[in-house]
């Protein structure tokens, strides 16, 4: 059965078509640039010579022509891997804000649509280019089973005392102002194959799992279900980020209009895109300022202390959500290819049960791996995410049993 996933942005179409009889990719790519004099395209696709590839340069006028650049790309010989439309049996879409209405993955009809255009609000930066891959999809693919997979959903198992801000309980009754948490997706993904790890049931494993990469998210995992996260109403909430301030004095959006003058759009866009890594030493790159640190740039080794006591702050706050933690699961960019970092996560916990082990640690090789020591009582795994394939299974799993959806998205 073949499952093609989209996750379009604002100005992006990413794509991985995947055979699920083994769950391995057959083409993948990314249509980046839309709406910009000049876009581009990266394509790739396994063919029995191997694997290839495809990159090109042209004006993308909008999702529609991007949509229409994929299609040709999969089907025909400049890199095709199937000889028609009609083989993709399924469609699954990455949704980043689904709100409290969607729970669970859904097949999307009319008012499935209606409901991603509603949350718009929520997620300005993302949902509306998730609606313009989804409705170009329905058109070029008219009869094709569609599933819209959101990030939100894991975290709908969040409690009220962790996910309502102490604010007046009107703006969330009106505007919806409350916790709801993101990267679900690989959240749920990681979870999954950690359960399998441990080899522990997934209703009855708890885990601290951190996704960290540009952007990042702390969540902490009972018994197979969210039950916190780092990240709140927006993205901009919890951790520092590559570019993102992550958790500040609210007081300080006040304070910057007051004295420098700035207006709201002009803080946020402080916040989100020039801040956190960026703003304390001038790059977002950890291996630049790994790169700079080692030189003996102070800056450097500030933004390094910084992010990673704003990442122990997390664990050590999870630990006591928790009261039983299996294992820190470390994934996204960062957490599966800096060693460096999950050492100093890790550094001193040992009286909270965490052992890791130095060699393991350096020697992680890009497979699921336990890097912690035979006698930790807290486990530490390194997992490589795949967001994409979660989407697929969970589509497939939506499609197979309308029904059966849970209240854990990650149970799909």
């Amino acid at each position: 059965m073949l499952v093609l996933v989209i996750n379009a942005g604002s100005s992006s179409v990413k794509y991985r078509l995947l055979d699920m009889q083994d769950e391995e990719p057959l083409s993948w790519g990314l249509v980046e640039k839309i709406g910009e004099p000049m876009g581009q395209v990266f394509h790739q696709g396994r063919t029995s010579n191997g694997v290839h590839q495809f990159t090109e340069k042209l004006p993308i006028r909008n999702h529609r022509q991007a949509m229409e650049r994929v299609v040709n790309l999969l089907t025909t010989k400049e890199g095709g891997v199937i000889d028609g439309l009609e083989r993709i049996d399924a469609i699954g879409h990455r949704v980043v804000h689904g709100g409290e209405r969607f729970r669970h993955p859904v097949p999307i009809d009319a008012d499935v649509v209606e409901g991603i255009r509603e949350h718009i609000p929520l997620a300005p930066l993302h949902n509306p280019g998730h609606l313009a891959g989804i409705e170009t999809a329905l058109e070029l693919f008219p009869g094709v089973p569609q599933v819209a997979v959101f990030d939100t959903a894991f975290h709908q198992t969040i409690p009220p005392a962790a996910y309502f801000y102490a604010v007046p309980h009107r703006l969330y009754q009106d505007l919806g102002v409350r916790r709801y948490g993101f990267h679900g997706i690989s959240h749920a993904f990681v979870t999954r194959q950690a359960s399998h790890l441990l080899n522990i049931p997934l209703e009855k494993v708890n885990l601290i799992t951190l996704h960290l990469g540009n952007g990042a998210s702390i969540t902490a995992v009972k018994g197979g279900c969210s039950v916190d996260t780092s990240m709140g109403l927006t993205p901009l909430e919890g951790v520092i980020m590559g570019t993102r301030s992550g958790s500040l004095d609210p007081a300080v959006v006040g304070y910057l209009h007051r004295q420098a003058g700035m207006d709201v759009e002009e803080i946020m866009n402080l916040l989100t895109r020039e801040s956190g890594l960026l703003g304390i030493c001038g790059h977002n790159d950890l291996r630049d300022i790994h790169r700079r640190r080692l030189q003996g740039d102070e800056r450097a080794q500030l933004a390094l202390d910084m992010l990673v006591y704003s990442y122990r702050k997390y664990v050590g706050a999870y630990m006591a959500v928790l009261g039983r933690t299996d294992a820190l699961v470390f994934t996204g960019g960062i957490g599966e290819n800096d060693a460096v970092v999950r050492e100093l996560v890790c550094r001193n916990l040992e009286n909270m049960g965490v052992c890791l082990d130095p060699t393991e640690n350096l020697q992680w090789e890009g497979r699921p791996k336990c890097i912690s020591r035979s006698d930790s009582r807290v486990r530490v795994l390194v997992i490589p995410t795949n967001e994409e394939l979660e989407i697929a299974r969970q589509t497939l799993q939506v499609l197979s049993a309308p029904d059966s959806c849970g209240a854990c998205a990650q149970a799909l």
